[in-house]
């Protein structure tokens, strides 16, 4: 079993599409080992994206990932990092209103998972 990180990001609770992401996280069969509601902070985002710091887009990334509160979660099922990923995508294609703002974030490695859930939850017990 595997455990990935997924933020529903601050344009999805804008929009009010929090229901309809964790009722499509379910159907993909994910379990949920924990939720939060969380406001980054500015040092919070630099550090969580810091393998984009030096882009063109890491200032508008930033910017965008503080403007609001987003929901991040640990997911689990068996491949669970490959098949968060295969969902986003369409995900993001049915329901993202911006490319640049696009709705959910997901791990892209299990390496990448294990550090991004450690941080965003240190301490609980799901990482």
């Amino acid at each position: 079993m595997e455990r990935t990180l997924a933020i529903l990001k601050p344009d999805c609770l804008r929009r009010k599409l929090v229901g309809t992401v964790l009722a499509r996280v379910e159907a993909e069969g994910f379990g949920i080992r924990a939720l939060r509601l969380m406001q980054l902070t500015e040092q919070q985002a630099r550090t969580f994206y810091a393998v984009h710091d030096g882009k063109f887009f890491f200032a508008k990334l930033i910017a965008f990932m503080t403007s609001g509160p987003c929901i991040a979660a640990i997911l689990e099922r068996d491949d669970a990092v490959a098949a968060w990923r295969a969902v986003l995508e369409p995900l993001r294609a049915e329901l993202g209103a911006d490319p640049t703002e696009n709705l959910v974030h997901g791990s892209d490695s299990l390496t990448t998972s294990a550090f991004e859930c450690a941080y965003l939850f240190a301490g609980v017990e799901a990482c």
